[in-house]
């Protein structure tokens, strides 16, 4: 298969996998009733329940399936009072029965590659998906010693996008940072909403010192804290106002 014919091209594949029946009014309440909630009550969450949360989150869409992101769930109680001092002791942290550190890794593209170069290798695929990660994304993703890999990639695509279709980022690391946030927030939406579903509540928050988190988990300079995610039964005054939103005329566009 040519390389043009990665992207365009639909490969011959012996799998299929059926949609289930879904219940949209019953998705349409978890969605309507999911609030930011600032204030819970002293009920616990099952681990159990947690657990599958967390299982859940890490089924989000993601780019390339290189699932560049991390949970924390801080069960410390030495750790978890000081996530709730680096999140200003708000009462969404300080309240909260559990709390969730999420992490953008926009280092793991090499790892997960590897991973994923394995898993295509023992069920025999050496296809056009084998051949996207073993070449392709070294292209779109390395940025090189110094970041001059990087360099050199922005003046090809935007030379090349002069006349063509062209794919023009990342080509640093504060783009690389930001293609992993991306499919991090849209994980931490699947664990948001399946806490909702479960019958508990959440609230990211974003109102914390990411560099002092970072520390307090151990984590390395490449990694970015995206949010902290509280978790618990909605208490009393545990939503501040009703929701505003503005007319989706704003927002939403037919073109």
């Amino acid at each position: 298969m040519a390389k043009a014919d990665i992207f365009s091209k639909v490969p011959e594949l012996n799998y299929s996998e059926p949609a289930i029946e879904t219940d949209f009014d019953a998705f349409k309440a978890v969605v309507n009733s999911r609030r930011s909630i600032r204030v819970y009550d002293a009920t616990p969450i099952p681990e159990s329940v947690m657990r599958e949360c967390l299982d859940l989150a890490l089924l989000a869409p993601n780019s390339s399936n290189l699932q560049t992101w991390e949970f924390f769930w801080v069960r410390s109680p030495e750790k978890k009072a000081e996530l709730v001092r680096l999140c200003l002791s708000q009462p969404a942290a300080r309240t909260a029965q559990e709390l969730v550190v999420a992490v953008a890794r926009p280092d793991f593209w090499k790892i997960n590659r590897e991973r994923m170069l394995e898993v295509l290798t023992q069920n025999g695929e050496k296809g056009a998906g084998y051949q996207y990660y073993n070449k392709v994304v070294i292209l779109a993703y390395s940025l090189g010693f110094l970041n001059l890999m990087g360099f050199f990639k922005r003046l090809f695509v935007y030379f090349r996008g002069l006349t063509q279709v062209t794919p023009r980022i990342p080509t640093s690391s504060t783009e690389l940072e930001t293609w992993a946030q991306k499919s991090t927030a849209l994980a931490c939406q699947n664990l948001m909403l399946a806490l909702r579903a479960a019958g508990y509540d959440s609230c990211p928050m974003e109102g914390m010192d990411g560099v002092r988190v970072r520390k307090l988990l151990g984590l390395p300079n490449a990694a970015k804290v995206c949010m902290v995610i509280s978790a618990g039964k909605r208490g009393k005054n545990g939503v501040y106002g009703p929701r505003i939103r503005f007319d989706n005329s704003h927002f939403i566009h037919e073109v």
